[in-house]
């Protein structure tokens, strides 16, 4: 798949390249986001060139993993990064961070609910699912003000850097965003009172 161009009120979402290495690298410093993501730590020069040149690129050809570059309008300056990486049959997962000096202006969270549309409409997918390790209470937050209903904590589902963490889960649906699904959705019924 060709990478693609998204627009919000306040934001442009857009591949990143070359030209964005050095901007990725920068921001990657940030000691939050080595803490709570899986990028490696320290972060040096040449991950941020592996990422930009051939990871991305890559999982958009193989349409595997579809990454955006958040940007202020002019697509200059960055304020975050999102992916989703494809799962199973008509699910992904989304993953993202915020920039230190752009955080608490809502536009993670903007990029998460522009990103996702696109996804439930041009990837034709029934399941957005969001993981964060425990205890990453800024990734929730984002993850709760963009609609997703949290389901649960998973033990031991997260590897960050050799150490197996336990995990907060939830999803986002189509029916969320008023989007048709591809597939009929038949929830679980409600528990009967008293039973």
């Amino acid at each position: 798949m060709e990478p693609v161009t998204l627009t919000t009120a306040r934001l442009l979402l857009r591949t990143v390249g070359p030209e964005d290495t050095d901007a990725v690298y920068a921001a990657a410093q940030d000691s939050d986001i080595q803490r709570w993501t899986t990028i490696p730590a320290p972060y040096l020069p040449e991950h941020a060139q592996s990422f930009t040149e051939q990871l991305v690129p890559d999982g958009w050809a193989a349409g595997s993993m579809f990454t955006f570059g958040v940007f202020l309008p002019e697509g200059e300056e960055l304020v975050g990064m999102l992916s989703f990486t494809m799962r199973s049959l008509g699910s992904a997962e989304v993953g993202f961070w915020g920039t230190k000096e752009h955080r608490g202006h809502g536009y993670t969270t903007e990029a998460v609910l522009a990103a996702s549309r696109w996804a439930f409409i041009h990837l034709s997918i029934d399941r957005v699912e969001w993981r964060a390790e425990v205890g990453n209470h800024g990734s929730r937050a984002v993850a709760e003000r963009a609609g997703f209903v949290i389901e649960g904590t998973l033990r031991s589902a997260i590897n960050n850097k050799g150490v197996r963490r336990d995990c907060w889960v939830g999803s986002l649906l189509p029916s969320d965003l008023e989007l048709p699904s591809t597939a009929p959705y038949l929830p679980a019924p409600a528990p009967t009172p008293g039973a």
